[in-house]
């Protein structure tokens, strides 16, 4: 009669004793260091696909004009007060809704703009006229980090009666096109929707601060 110590049990038991303990919480996606939730991301390039980070691996990629495939995410918030933006120009972006996120993709060479709906992001065909128009009018939209900020553009309504701008990391706004399409009814979003969009706004506003002079601009600091 065999002994438990030889018995199927006992090497079941031996086995899930020396087993790793399962993963738990989320992990780096580079070196898979645990992460807490509140973390940082970098932007992979090519396939723009956004990548969860420890602190270390984060600032690896923070230099701005190096030559990388990644590139870490800044958290700063921006607004333009004095932005020169109304109907017209909204027009000419031929953005079918009153919300859209631009920037700058470094590997294409040209900006791309996306507006939000049920589907998630809808990528827009920007005129490159009319964003040089608006940038133009706006010369403080140099600061624009290419990959890795976007510049959020709010329409003008009966709610809000001013066109507003503000530069945004780009993964805020991927999370909140995540949050939208989880709430989006009907054509125009519905009222979960434009509460949503209200609240996400109400944050930017509170963690913005004015952007500083273009850098070109005599009055920028040296």
């Amino acid at each position: 009669m065999s002994t438990l110590g030889g018995s199927p049990l006992a090497s079941l038991r031996r086995i899930t004793s020396t087993r790793p303990a399962p993963v738990v919480g989320e992990r780096c996606e580079m070196c898979a260091a645990p992460i807490v939730e509140e973390h940082q991301h970098v932007v992979n390039l090519e396939s723009r696909v956004l990548m969860c980070t420890c602190r270390g691996c984060y600032l690896l990629f923070t230099a701005e004009h190096a030559e990388l495939r990644y590139r870490s995410v800044p958290d700063r918030y921006l607004s333009f007060p004095g932005f020169d933006f109304g109907a017209r120009e909204w027009d000419e972006l031929q953005i079918p809704v009153g919300l859209a996120f631009l920037f700058k993709n470094s590997v294409q060479d040209r900006i791309i703009a996306f507006y939000p709906g049920p589907a998630g992001a809808t990528e827009s065909e920007l005129p490159l006229d009319a964003w040089d128009r608006i940038v133009a009018a706006n010369a403080q939209l140099d600061h624009l980090r290419a990959d890795v900020e976007a510049l959020l553009l709010r329409g003008a309504d009966r709610e809000h009666p001013d066109y507003t701008a503000h530069i945004v990391p780009i993964d805020a706004c991927y999370e909140l096109v995540g949050r939208l399409r989880s709430l989006w009814r009907g054509f125009d979003g519905g009222t979960e929707a434009r509460a949503a969009i209200d609240d996400f706004f109400a944050m930017v506003e509170q963690r913005s601060r004015p952007a500083p002079p273009a850098p070109e601009s005599p009055m920028a600091p040296s």
